[in-house]
């Protein structure tokens, strides 16, 4: 990373922290198709947002100039920061409310590609640097503009993104003192506003990221970009079963370790490696179905009401995956975890081996995963009492074998073995699909 950059600057202050920042490689095809789709919610967003980005060069700020004249009508604030190009002061100008900040030549920032959106309803960032020709390799830079390379990552959190724009602002300031003291008092006066309007529509950002990563794909049948535009769409996913993890302070790891619980308990019952691998996944994923794990949809009195929730991106059945086609089978899986042994369950009142059988383990683990996490807050050893509730559902809400299974388990974790529940590097979750 460049010595002084705002990349650099972010990861330094995260190097240590329990949650460092996972970086992944990016086409330029993907980031144009990635920045589109979380520019679109600025349009629709009830509280204008502060957006800063950085362009490179004023060139490419001018291919988006029209688009951000719209953009800049929904906006507090728009700062674009690039080193100058031909027209580029009168472009960037052309609205009030955007600001152009000229970088050196010699400026780090000159060789970023940011998108920092931030307001109380909606945050969301690209942070990328171009790769250096000594990154590139004997190959060189490529001839096809969209086959370059980025180094960087992107999120939806919103304290991520706010640090990014204290530094952004800092950076400003060197600049331009008077307009970073403006950009202090917007964020201000939105600061006051943060948590409580938050949008609880995640769902739909998602969809439409993945949307338009999918139709930025078209008929390019060249492998490497494809595949970097199927990673993110990968990565949307991820990115929001992490922000309903960091949401949840009461049970903040609930993905990774449910995810490796159904792991262990796959491997003791002697599945194959798929199965192994989908129940990761899934476990990963199991907090993307809103409305699977209770009564809310079947409780709805009307069909208007269901077709308002399906607007706002709320589906049963966690349909929300099925937007991306490698993760039908997950999304079937994540739907079923609320099924019962006995049949009581939902979405479908499926019964004994008609439900799924990683939808089965995963129902288990998720609730002795909730159980632990409970217990762990007044008892030492909470693994008992929560295999006892477990055992005493056995043959109601879930299957007895598994229940058998996971005592032998929990006997294990009792003995001294333990279990790991690495962070996931989002930016290379593609690996978690499967081969076909």
């Amino acid at each position: 990373m460049r010595p002084g950059s705002l990349l650099e600057k972010l990861c330094t202050a995260h190097h240590d922290t329990a949650q460092p920042i996972n970086l992944g490689v990016y086409y330029k095809n993907t980031l144009v198709a990635l920045c589109h789709a979380l520019e679109d919610f600025v349009l629709e967003s009830e509280q204008p947002p502060l957006l800063l980005a950085a362009f490179q060069q004023g060139k490419w700020y001018l291919q988006e100039a029209e688009r951000y004249g719209a953009i800049a009508q929904r906006s507090r604030h728009i700062v674009i920061l690039a080193a100058a190009g031909a027209g580029f002061d009168q472009q960037a100008l052309a609205q009030e409310n955007i600001a152009l900040v000229e970088l050196t030549a010699d400026d780090p920032v000159a060789q970023e590609w940011h998108l920092i959106i931030l307001s109380p309803s909606y945050s969301a960032m690209v942070l990328c640097q171009e790769l250096s020709a000594a990154d590139y390799g004997k190959t060189g830079q490529p001839e096809n503009d969209l086959e370059r390379k980025f180094y960087g990552f992107w999120t939806f959190e919103p304290d991520l993104v706010q640090e990014t724009v204290l530094l952004t602002i800092d950076h400003i300031r060197t600049y331009n003192a008077p307009l970073a003291d403006q950009l202090m008092g917007e964020l201000t006066k939105m600061q006051a506003h943060f948590g409580q309007c938050q949008r609880d529509d995640l769902n739909t950002v998602v969809i439409n990221v993945v949307r338009s990563l999918q139709a930025s794909q078209g008929h390019d049948e060249n492998q490497p970009l494809s595949d970097n535009l199927l990673s993110n769409e990968m990565q949307a996913f991820l990115r929001m079963a992490q922000l309903i993890d960091h949401a949840d302070v009461t049970n903040p790891n609930a993905a990774s370790e449910v995810a490796t619980l159904a792991e262990t308990l796959g491997q003791l019952l002697d599945l194959p490696a798929w199965q192994i691998k989908r129940l990761r996944l899934a476990g990963l994923l199991h907090r993307l179905a809103p409305l699977t794990n209770a009564t809310q949809w079947a409780d709805l009195q009307t069909d208007t009401q269901r077709e308002m929730l399906a607007k706002q991106g709320i589906f049963p059945k966690a349909s929300v995956m099925r937007v991306m086609p490698q993760l039908q089978a997950i999304g079937e899986i994540v739907s079923h975890q609320s099924e019962a042994w006995d049949g009581s369950g939902r979405p479908d009142g499926l019964a004994y081996d008609a439900i799924p059988l990683e939808s089965r383990i995963l129902s288990l683990v998720a609730q002795f995963q909730h159980l632990v996490h409970r217990y762990s807050q007044t008892d030492p050893n909470p693994l008992a009492p929560a295999l006892h509730d477990c055992q005493a559902q056995a043959g109601k809400q879930f299957d007895p074998k598994l229940v058998e299974a996971l005592g032998l388990l929990v006997l294990g974790l009792q003995q001294g073995m333990s279990l790991e529940s690495p962070s996931l590097k989002i930016a290379s979750g593609i690996w978690l699909l499967d081969e076909e």
